[in-house]
């Protein structure tokens, strides 16, 4: 319990999972009228990760969710929820899949769907969940095999998008000093710009309206972590951490810039994974984490826009926990 009274979701395990191949810009160049250079300066990226032939996101999904539990020392939990836009079929849904494939078969399991933004609705309703007494313990997935829906020719996307797992398993708290909980959470939609980011009925790739999607994620994104720090209580001083979904290296300085936060607390590992959507969040943290970037105690705020359109934003205390990768 908290100080307050009310019980919490607190972050106690982190896990990845990262394709051993990968793609350069040089790679792309051979195939695509760019070049490093053109790539790197527009979008921040200078390679991604791409699974083989045969591998499903289910598989990446189970390996993070597996590491995440080994973080925390766990062999169950109650709960996989797995955030994906890529799913390995439309039906059935892939949670139970990978719940199966850690051994975990019996528990409750469903996919979400909000592209980007998958993983930020994900610990949303996770927390809630805690919070309510529906569950103990919930794994959140972000998992994508974007290279599934990309179109190798088309530039202004093949160069974006990468592959790879992310996952964090929250408990109801028995922690000390807020370490790790989720303080609040703050999600929202627009569907009026629903064909900004798309794979319309009938074809296999994703359309994207880059210019417009900027032009709409950068104030949103500001706004929604604005609004979720206030709502704990924080002023931009105060944040140690900013750590948004992993899609431009424009639009994180660009928001951190608006947010009034120095470089030094923006979190960005895009240029080594590309835009991994759900999965980029849980990602990045593992790897500020394995770099001594977050430290327990940190306030850290995560924010991210994607499809629908959708965006949401968390405040959380960062844990003493040790990522670990599949």
């Amino acid at each position: 319990m908290t100080e307050n009274g009310r019980i919490s979701a607190v972050l106690t395990g982190l896990g990845t999972c990262l394709p051993a191949r990968t793609v350069t810009n040089d790679d792309l160049a051979q195939r695509l009228d760019t070049s490093h250079e053109w790539i790197h300066s527009r979008t921040g990226i200078a390679c991604r990760r791409v699974v083989d032939v045969g591998t499903g996101t289910a598989e990446l999904a189970a390996a993070a969710g597996a590491a995440a539990l080994e973080s925390a020392g766990r062999s169950s939990c109650d709960l996989v929820l797995v955030a994906t836009t890529t799913p390995d079929r439309a039906c059935p849904a892939t949670a139970p899949q990978v719940a199966s494939a850690m051994g975990l078969t019996g528990v409750a399991a469903f996919d979400l769907s909000a592209v980007c933004s998958g993983f930020v609705y994900g610990l949303s309703v996770a927390a809630a969940m805690i919070g309510a007494g529906t569950c103990d313990s919930v794994l959140v997935i972000g998992a994508e095999r974007y290279s599934a829906i990309v179109d190798p020719q088309d530039r202004s996307t093949a160069v974006i998008f990468g592959d790879g797992a992310g996952a964090v398993l929250l408990e109801r708290s028995r922690r000390p000093e807020g370490r790790g909980v989720v303080l609040h959470t703050e999600l929202g939609s627009d569907g009026t710009g629903d064909e900004l980011i798309t794979v319309r009925p009938g074809e296999r790739y994703l359309r994207m309206e880059g210019r417009e999607v900027y032009t709409r994620a950068v104030p949103t994104m500001v706004e929604s972590a604005r609004r979720v720090a206030e709502a704990v209580g924080w002023q931009p001083e105060d944040i140690d951490a900013f750590v948004g979904h992993q899609a431009n290296l424009r639009i994180l300085e660009s928001v951190a810039k608006r947010l009034g936060l120095p470089p030094e607390r923006v979190i960005a590992n895009i240029e080594d994974v590309g835009n991994t959507a759900a999965a980029s969040i849980p990602l990045a943290l593992a790897w500020a984490a394995d770099r001594g970037r977050l430290t327990p105690g940190d306030r850290v705020v995560l924010t991210a826009f994607g499809g629908g359109l959708t965006w949401g934003s968390a405040a959380l205390i960062w844990p003493d926990v040790r990522p670990v990768h599949g």
